[in-house]
């Protein structure tokens, strides 16, 4: 066939022997094709001379080459993350990100989103925590007919749906590291009310107090917001008490630096005086000194996770990845109390 400015996608198809759904992959750049398939489709769209046409596609499909990303988090280390997770599986595609942040406090949030869908029609939609949690988010994109793929720090969705961490597990097992260097008065700086994070984080907390025979007192227990400010204001308190802990666990990064800001101001010593953990890994607990031990969360790999779930096509859904393992790193903030 010659060169011709209206060769089509089903050309493509027919004289590459694929599907309109391979020829799709090879334009969107797919890592799920073998190299051979991609190969024969690539020599065929140069033979012909085809050029994929985002704006005819898109009005065919009534919707945009756009990814949005909806969410309202106090945490800006955690968004960059995940926009950092998402470009990368769409750079060189016909996709770009569109950010959508919200109010979750707003009566109107629904309304406001619904709006956002119709008016961007997005191709797909990554949803973050803790609106995330909302089942009625998610039937809304249902029922507009866009696609989403719900983060959380435990699964409540169908695997297509969800990229999940398991936070509860490895809180668990960072307190334990705590227990294991000799610590037996371990604080804990929540997060925010409504974050299923928080609870997650809570609750492993309290499971590995729980295995080590330690009694849970909620004396030892400050509230946080996932902020820099908030961990110094819990800190106050902790660091008020007779006797005060010997360890604190932040539930994020951002509280632990706020806890270990204020033991510098009272002239305590990390990790002589008071061990901290926290939680994220973002580049602020390797900036700390000491450096932080913390939990690594794999955010920039879960919403690469999701962007693959939001422009595949729906046959490759459900064999996607949905549970991501996060990890303790130990950093030099924690040591055996002093007696």
């Amino acid at each position: 066939m010659k060169k011709s400015a209206q060769a089509t996608i089903n050309d493509v198809a027919r004289l590459a022997g694929v599907s309109k759904k391979t020829v799709s992959r090879v334009i969107n750049r797919s890592p799920l094709l073998n190299e051979e398939t991609r190969e024969r489709v690539e020599k065929v769209i140069a033979e012909i001379g085809y050029v994929p046409n985002p704006q005819a596609r898109a009005l065919a499909l009534r919707r945009n080459f756009l990814i949005g990303l909806i969410h309202d988090n106090p945490n800006p280390h955690m968004v960059l993350n995940v926009q950092q997770g998402l470009l990368e599986v769409l750079r060189d595609t016909e996709f770009e990100l569109i950010v959508h942040p919200v109010d979750r406090g707003s009566t109107t949030m629904l309304d406001d989103i619904r709006r956002f869908l119709e008016r961007q029609r997005p191709y797909g939609v990554m949803i973050l925590p803790p609106i995330s949690e909302n089942d009625s988010l998610a039937a809304l994109c249902q029922e507009i007919g866009a696609r989403y793929v719900r983060m959380g720090s435990a699964s409540f969705d169908d695997p297509e749906h969800m990229v999940a961490s398991n936070d509860r597990e490895v809180v668990r097992g960072a307190v334990a590291h705590l227990v294991e260097n000799g610590h037996r008065r371990i604080g804990l700086v929540l997060g925010p009310h409504g974050f299923r994070s928080a609870l997650e984080r809570s609750q492993g907390y309290e499971a590995a107090l729980d295995d080590a025979d330690i009694p849970i007192q909620r004396t030892l227990i400050a509230q946080g917001d996932y902020t820099f400010e908030s961990g110094m204001r819990a800190a106050e308190r902790l660091l008020d008490l007779s006797p005060r802990p010997t360890a604190v666990f932040c539930s994020n990064d951002a509280m632990a630096a706020g806890v270990l800001h204020t033991a510098r101001q009272r002239g305590l010593d990390v990790p002589r005086d008071l061990s901290i953990v926290g939680f994220d890994d973002t580049s602020i607990a390797s900036y700390l000194w000491p450096p932080l031990t913390t939990v690594r969360w794999p955010i920039a790999t879960m919403a690469r996770a999701a962007a693959l779930k939001l422009i595949g096509d729906g046959e490759d859904e459900e064999s996607g990845e949905s549970l991501f393992v996060s990890t303790l790193i130990r950093r030099a903030s924690v040591a055996p109390p002093v007696e």
